[in-house]
C-alpha cells in the first residue's frame, strides 16, 4: 500500500504533491477549465465553507495517473471516453455526467504575421510563403484538445504540411501560452482559454467550424475514494450558478 501511494505521488504534478497533506479533496481537471473552474470553486467555498484543491492538466495524463493510484477524488475530463474507461475499470463510481461541450479555435497574438482566419486559408498561405514558423497545439497523443486540433488540420488538408512547424504543449493551457506570448505565430486552442479576457488582450481568436472535428464532450465523474466534500462539489457543478459560469467562459452546457 505504501509503495503504491509513493508511486502515485511521483506521478502527480508538483502542485498536487504540495497539497496532498491538506484535508480538501483533490480534483483533476482538464486545463481548458482553468478560468471557469477557479471561479466555480471560489463560489463553492463561499457558499459552503468547503475548499477543493484543483490540479489542471491533460486529461490523458490524469487518466493514466488515476489508473496507477493517484489520490484524486473527482475527475473532470475534456474527453468523455476517459471517464467511460475508468468506469469500466471500476475506478469511478459510475459513468458520470456530461458537464460541457468544448470548442476549438485559432489564436493569433498581436504582432503575428498571420490573420485570425476561421477557414485556415491564411494559415495555408503562411505555410507556403514562410510566415509560419511555429503553430502551437496541445499534444494529440494524450490531450483531447490536441486530438481535435489534429482532426481540424486534417480536415483542412494541412496536417502533413504543418508537421515541421508544430509546437506541442503538454496540455491546451500550455499551447495557449505559446500562442498568446508570440512564441508561436498561432495556436489551435480551447475557446474557453482563447476568449478569456487575460488571453483576448494579447491576441485575436476565432472559432473553427465544429464540423471539422469530433465533438469535445466533457464529462466528470466521482472516483472511488470520493469524500463527502468531493460529492458536494460534484453536485455544485451541476447547479445553475456553475452552469452559468461555464457558459460565460465559452462552453456549451447540456440541458440539466
Amino acid at each position: 500500500m505504501h509503495r503504491r501511494l509513493a508511486l502515485s505521488t511521483l506521478l502527480l504534478p508538483a502542485a498536487a504533491q504540495q497539497v496532498l497533506a491538506g484535508p480538501a479533496p483533490l480534483v483533476a481537471a482538464a486545463s481548458d477549465l482553468k478560468f471557469a473552474l477557479e471561479e466555480i470553486a471560489a463560489d463553492f467555498e463561499r457558499a459552503t465553507g468547503q475548499r477543493v484543491r484543483l490540479v489542471f492538466g491533460s486529461s490523458g495524463q490524469f487518466f493514466a495517473q488515476i489508473r496507477q493510484g493517484a489520490p484524486f477524488e473527482l475527475f473532470l475530463s475534456a474527453d468523455e471516453h476517459f471517464v467511460f474507461q475508468l468506469a469500466v475499470a471500476g475506478l469511478a463510481k459510475d459513468r458520470g455526467r456530461l458537464y460541457a461541450r468544448g470548442r476549438i479555435g485559432l489564436l493569433v497574438a498581436h504582432g503575428s504575421p498571420l490573420r485570425a482566419d476561421a477557414s485556415l486559408g491564411d494559415l495555408a498561405l503562411a505555410l507556403k510563403d514562410g510566415r509560419l514558423r511555429k503553430l502551437a497545439i496541445a499534444h494529440p497523443d494524450h490531450a483531447p484538445y490536441g486530438m481535435r486540433a489534429r482532426e481540424a488540420l486534417q480536415h483542412a488538408g494541412l496536417w502533413q504540411a504543418v508537421q515541421p512547424h508544430l509546437v506541442r504543449g503538454e496540455n491546451v493551457s500550455q499551447a495557449t501560452q505559446f500562442a498568446a506570448s508570440g512564441q508561436a505565430e498561432a495556436g489551435i486552442v480551447a475557446a474557453s482559454l482563447g476568449q478569456a479576457p487575460a488571453i483576448a488582450a494579447k491576441g485575436r481568436f476565432v472559432l473553427l467550424p465544429e464540423t471539422w472535428h469530433q465533438a469535445l464532450n466533457q464529462r466528470m465523474a466521482l472516483l472511488k475514494s470520493a469524500s463527502p466534500a468531493a460529492r458536494a462539489f460534484y453536485t455544485h457543478l451541476q447547479s445553475e450558478p456553475a452552469r452559468a459560469a461555464l457558459q460565460r467562459h465559452g462552453f456549451e452546457v447540456p440541458a440539466p
